[in-house]
């Protein structure tokens, strides 16, 4: 398995004492970045709100870099030019939709000229009117109207499918390729073909894809038409995705370095994200295909839970905890008054694991720090998880075993969890096992009853469960069980359009990820992914410079949100297509290092990254193309916007936090990878961002580890404890918070990837490999059918065929007696 030639990340490639050196990791995360620490407390709530992307303009804004303003009025010059020659004396906005239909015709019919030059003046020209003609607009409502409006007709016109040729030529212009690559600097002048058609298509495919109250209902059929296509294989037998996948490899494979990698790649999210679908469609069709296996409704609406969650206190830092050991043992700490640890009780006042008894708090010294924060909400304040006392004796037992009504999420409980929990049991108890039967619990004592029961209410059997099974079935009987029926959705088009080059695609968006990631330092072999931002002449003044700065950070921001935003979408949609299809992407994921990766990238000021300012609003579009230019300072500049947080490093932060996720739950060697590279501390700084979502993420792969960490690691670790207990969802029994689980035994992880690896290797064999069922053809035993059947011989065999005969038939002996024989 290739791997990323340039992922010189630390975690790989140093010694132990560079590793910590460069990592921070010691167990507390002191050491690293103490000044970050230093007020976390007073880190305010981030009123965030996640979805599948930010609002309309900014989306649109993104499209262009800051270098690209002056092109703005080129393609209004353009299209004026050439409009006033065929339109006089009227504008546009002037024009009835017949009129513009004629003249849209005839621009589409002037892309096919063959002079290079006066194709990009059309292809410019058709961009200004999908930018809403705002030198006709007096307002930015009025831009989005009108492109919105130009949008749907140009798509009615047929322009997507003739950009579509000319992008697919520009790919293959192996004359433009050549001469990139023997230029010592790229700019954005390589690339402006390219830049301009990809900005159509992206308008189109963005406008299109977000649906609005007011659509006429032909503007809903041609949204529906137009996902249609997209994901269809219309585009020479393969979906628009993949030409797209394949200019990100040409451009990592260093072929092709003058491609505007950006707007590739969010055309190529936007393109996924249109057809097949964003989160909430995701838990739609997840609802819908659990109706169809007959599995009982998911336990609660994942989105809504997440949205209502509350962010926690972070985490007291290591020089606070220092401090207060010393204290201690100086003896010198006063006794501050008690205050009300179990949060739980600002959920339900009836917990029945709430310890009643006032406990004298003095020996947490990681609670100290609850002492000086003065009024706190209730929500954040620590929790103490305490062994549930006994309860009162005229209690009712419905409410010793009632479930927490604050908890936010609904326990789970795994077929393989209760089997184990049985296993365990009756050796026990009995001496000997039942296998797989959860039934019989003859032999068992009445609290083992009670506990089964309890395990089975929340029993919760997943999609993919079901998935394994009936590809085990397959495997073991295919004659039996006959061929499989693939419904061809556009995921599994997507896959199948995928699969020969699965493992370039994952290889080549991470070597961009690393790239673009804020802590990478630039190496002279690795790929330039400023092309599309740098100008033809570099700045002279310091204003120029401090503009050029923000905006090469703001384009290497917009490359990260877009990836990570793309991979989370593609291992969602294929694990609900198919767990196995997800399994191929995760694990060529791991083995490119995507898990040092991601942590890499974690590894800086996670605070500074979310509140950066690398935007100047007055270059946005569309207010630039709207409003009059105010004078930049650097004063102007250096202040930035007055937003609380970036909107798209928070939403790229949360994304890699969910891909570290998807593959790492319930692998143990990946686990134990998160472990290798000293995650925890990295995990614990980017608790101090105060917003809820980031932190569910980040304490479900803190509480993954924790049975690896060590006794001393928890119990200096009591608040991050409890933030898991209370935020994520609980697993019955599952022994995290003790470490005593079986699980936590070192096995041999390399034989669980490679049993894995192997179940892939034969759900793809299964499914794709058409020459696979050779060996169930039926053979045919008759004779004269046989010798009746048609055989096709070469077109001189006619001319050979004596020599033939005598060859092969008269000249070979035949032993008639020994046939007799062996009668």
């Amino acid at each position: 398995m290739q791997q990323i030639d340039d992922m010189e990340v630390p975690i790989l490639n140093d010694n132990n004492s560079n590793r910590q050196k460069s990592l921070g990791q010691d167990r507390d995360g002191f050491g690293h970045q103490q000044k970050d620490s230093e007020g976390s407390m007073e880190s305010p709530n981030l009123e965030f709100e996640y979805g599948d992307t930010d609002s309309f303009t900014a989306e649109l804004s993104e499209l262009y870099s800051y270098t690209e303003e002056p092109e703005f009025s080129l393609n209004r010059d353009y299209f004026e030019e050439d409009f006033k020659n065929h339109v006089k004396g009227r504008r546009w906005m002037e024009l009835s939709l017949e009129e513009q239909k004629t003249y849209v015709m005839r621009l589409l019919d002037a892309l096919e000229v063959t002079d290079r030059d006066k194709r990009l003046k059309v292809a410019r020209a058709i961009l200004y009117l999908a930018q809403g003609v705002f030198d006709e607009c007096d307002t930015e409502t009025d831009v989005l109207y009108w492109s919105r409006h130009n949008v749907f007709l140009l798509y009615d016109m047929g322009i997507f499918t003739a950009l579509l040729e000319l992008l697919s030529m520009e790919i293959d212009n192996n004359q433009a390729c050549s001469s990139a690559v023997r230029k010592p600097a790229i700019s954005l002048a390589d690339s402006t073909e390219l830049r301009v058609l990809l900005s159509i298509m992206y308008l189109m495919v963005e406008t299109i894809r977000v649906e609005m109250d007011s659509d006429a209902p032909e503007r809903k059929t041609a949204r529906e038409a137009f996902k249609a296509e997209l994901g269809s294989p219309l585009y020479n037998g393969e979906p628009f995705a993949l030409l797209l996948f394949t200019m990100v490899t040409k451009f990592c494979s260093m072929n092709a370095p003058h491609f505007p990698m950006k707007k590739v790649l969010l055309l190529l999210w936007k393109t996924i994200l249109f057809t097949l679908g964003g989160f909430e469609e995701l838990l739609e069709m997840k609802v819908r295909v659990r109706e169809r296996l007959n599995l009982p409704p998911l336990p609660e609406d994942s989105i809504k839970v997440v949205r209502n969650m509350r962010a926690a206190s972070p985490p007291a830092s290591a020089m606070e905890l220092i401090e207060q050991q010393q204290q201690q043992k100086r003896g010198r700490r006063s006794r501050r008054p008690l205050v009300k640890q179990d949060s739980l009780d600002t959920y339900n006042e009836r917990d029945p694991f709430k310890n009643d008894d006032a406990r004298d708090e003095e020996d947490d010294p990681e609670d100290v720090d609850s002492g000086i924060e003065g009024e706190v909400d209730p929500l954040d304040r620590d929790v103490i998880i305490q062994p549930p006392p006994p309860p009162p004796p005229l209690r009712p037992p419905t409410e010793r075993v009632s479930f927490p009504k604050g908890l936010p999420w609904a326990p789970k409980v795994r077929e393989k969890d209760i089997e184990h929990f049985l296993e365990t049991s009756r050796n026990k108890f009995i001496g000997f096992t039942l296998g797989n039967d959860t039934e019989t619990l003859v032999g068992l004592p009445r609290p083992i009853h009670e506990s089964v029961k309890t395990l089975k209410q929340h029993k919760y059997v997943s999609i993919a469960e079901v998935q394994i099974k009936r590809e085990e079935e397959l495997q073991q009987c295919p004659m039996t069980m006959g061929d499989e029926e693939v419904e061809e959705t556009p995921t599994e088009i997507l896959y199948l359009g995928m699969l020969p080059n699965l493992s370039q695609y994952v290889i080549a968006l991470l070597k961009l990820l690393l790239a673009a990631a804020p802590t990478s330092k630039a190496k002279t072999d690795s790929i330039n992914i400023l092309a599309d931002v740098l100008p033809e002449e570099m700045p002279i003044t310091v204003l120029q410079s401090m503009k050029l700065g923000i905006d090469v950070n703001r384009h290497k921001e917009i490359i990260v949100k877009a990836i990570s935003a793309l991979l989370l979408l593609l291992l969602k949609h294929f694990k609900l297509n198919h767990i196995y299809q997800f399994e191929y992407v995760a694990q060529h994921l791991v083995f490119a290092n995507c898990i040092p990766l991601i942590l890499k990238f974690f590894n800086q000021n996670i605070m500074s990254y979310i509140s950066a300012k690398n935007s100047i609003c007055a270059l946005d579009f569309p207010h630039c193309v709207v409003h009059e230019m105010p004078e930049l300072t650097a004063e102007s500049l250096e202040a930035g916007d007055t937003n609380q947080f970036c909107w798209r490093n928070l939403f790229s932060c949360i994304n890699l936090l969910r891909i570290l996720n998807k593959i790492t739950k319930w692998k143990h060697s990946r686990t134990m990878m998160l472990v290798v590279f000293k995650s925890a501390p990295i995990l614990k700084r980017a608790l101090k961002v105060k917003q809820a979502m980031m932190q569910l993420y980040v304490l479900k792969l803190l509480k993954i580890q924790t049975k690896y960490l060590g006794r001393q690691w928890r119990k200096s670790n009591m608040k991050t404890m409890s933030a898991i207990y209370q935020k994520v969802r609980h697993r019955l029994n599952d022994d995290w918070a003790y470490g005593n689980d079986i699980d936590a035994r070192p096995w041999d992880f390399q034989a669980e990837e490679c049993a894995l690896r192997e179940s892939i290797e034969k759900f793809n064999t299964r499914r794709y490999d058409k020459n696979q069922n050779s060996d169930f053809i039926p053979v045919d035993n008759c004779l004269q059918s046989v010798l009746g059947q048609r055989v096709d011989l070469p077109e001189d065999f006619h001319y050979s065929y004596e020599m033939w005969l005598e060859r092969e038939v008269f000249s070979q002996p035949i032993q008639w007696e020994g046939l007799l024989q062996a009668q």
